[in-house]
C-alpha cells in the first residue's frame, strides 16, 4: 500500500511546533477521520494508508515563529478593498445580491449578506446557532482571501510551496494526492510545476477553484475561463458538501477537466473542514481502489 500525501487547506498555522511537527500531528489527525469514513463506507477493512501532510502554512506567515502561541482571527473588517471584491463576487456567485439602500440596517453589507447566505443554508436552525455559523463562515472567508493572497502575492513564496508539496510526493514516491480547500489550488499549481509528478488519482475536497476571483490567479492561467489537467494525473474526483459555501460554483464551474464530481453532505456546522470530508463514506469510497495492497 502506497503513501497517501495530503495538501491542507486555510488557516492551518501551528504556533508553537516546528513544520514537521506540525506535519505530524496534522496526518494523525486525518488518519483518524479517514479511519471513521472507511467505516462510515463500510469499508472497514481496508487498512488507512501512511498519510503524510505537505505542510505549507508556516510559509504564508509573515511573522512565522515556531515559539509563538496563538493567532490572531481575522474579521470581514480587517479585508482590503481589493479582497472585499472579492467577497463580493463569492457572495454573488453563492447567490447572494448586494443590500439595497438600507437594507443592512446596522450591520455592514458584507455581514448583512452572510447572514442572508447563512440563512439559505440554516434557516431553520435556532437563532444561537445560525449566528454561530455566521461567524464560522466570516473566518473561512476571511482566511481564504488572507492565505490566497499571502499564496499568489508574491512568486518567491508561491514558488516554495509548490516545492513543499513537490517533494513530499517525490520523497514517498506518492501516487495519490487528496488536496482541501487552498490547498486543490496549490496541488493543482505544483502539478503543473512539476510536470515528471505521476499520480493515479487526484482528489480535491471543498475546492474553490471555480471562484472566478481565485481562477483569475491561477498560474498556468486559464484559457478562455478554463484551466487545464496536470499532465501526470490519471484521474482527478473533486468532491463537494452540499453546504460548502466556499466550493462555488458547484463543480468547480465546470472549469476543469475533471473525471468525476460528487456531492457529499458532512452537516449543517461542519461544512468545510479537511477532517468532516475525510470522515465522510463518500471521500472514503474515492480513494478505497487506491488503498489496496
Amino acid at each position: 500500500m502506497g503513501t497517501v500525501v495530503l495538501v491542507h487547506g486555510i488557516g492551518n498555522l501551528v504556533r508553537g511546533a516546528s513544520p514537521q511537527q506540525a506535519a505530524e500531528l496534522k496526518a494523525a489527525a486525518a488518519a483518524d477521520r479517514l479511519r471513521k469514513g472507511l467505516g462510515a463506507a463500510g469499508l472497514s477493512h481496508v487498512p488507512v494508508p501512511e498519510l503524510v501532510m505537505a505542510y505549507y502554512a508556516h510559509q504564508l506567515a509573515d511573522d512565522y515563529r515556531p515559539e509563538q502561541q496563538s493567532a490572531g482571527a481575522g474579521a470581514l473588517e480587517d479585508l482590503t478593498s481589493v479582497q472585499e471584491g472579492e467577497a463580493w463576487e463569492w457572495l454573488e456567485t453563492a447567490g447572494v445580491a448586494r443590500p439595497r439602500e438600507g437594507q443592512a440596517g446596522v450591520l455592514s453589507p458584507l455581514r448583512w449578506a452572510v447572514d442572508r447566505l447563512v440563512d439559505q443554508r440554516a434557516g431553520d436552525a435556532p437563532p444561537a446557532a445560525r449566528q454561530r455559523l455566521a461567524e464560522l463562515l466570516s473566518r473561512l472567508v476571511v482566511a481564504l482571501l488572507q492565505d490566497t493572497d499571502a499564496y499568489t502575492s508574491r512568486p518567491g513564496r508561491r514558488k516554495a510551496v509548490r516545492a513543499t508539496v513537490a517533494q513530499a510526493v517525490r520523497d514517498h514516491d506518492a501516487r495519490v494526492v487528496v488536496a482541501h480547500s487552498l490547498g486543490s489550488v496549490v496541488a493543482y499549481e505544483t502539478l503543473h510545476a512539476h510536470p515528471d509528478l505521476e499520480l493515479d488519482l487526484l482528489l480535491t475536497l471543498g475546492s474553490p477553484l471555480g471562484l472566478p476571483a481565485l481562477r483569475r490567479k491561477l498560474d498556468p492561467e486559464p484559457v478562455d475561463g478554463r484551466g487545464t489537467r496536470p499532465p501526470g494525473v490519471r484521474r482527478w474526483v473533486n468532491i463537494a458538501d452540499v453546504g460548502d459555501l466556499l466550493a462555488v460554483p458547484r463543480e468547480l464551474g465546470g472549469a476543469f477537466p475533471v473525471d468525476a464530481h460528487a456531492t457529499t453532505d458532512i452537516g449543517v456546522f461542519d461544512p468545510h473542514t479537511f477532517g468532516g470530508y475525510l470522515s465522510a463514506g463518500l471521500t472514503a469510497a474515492a480513494l478505497a481502489p487506491h488503498l489496496a495492497d
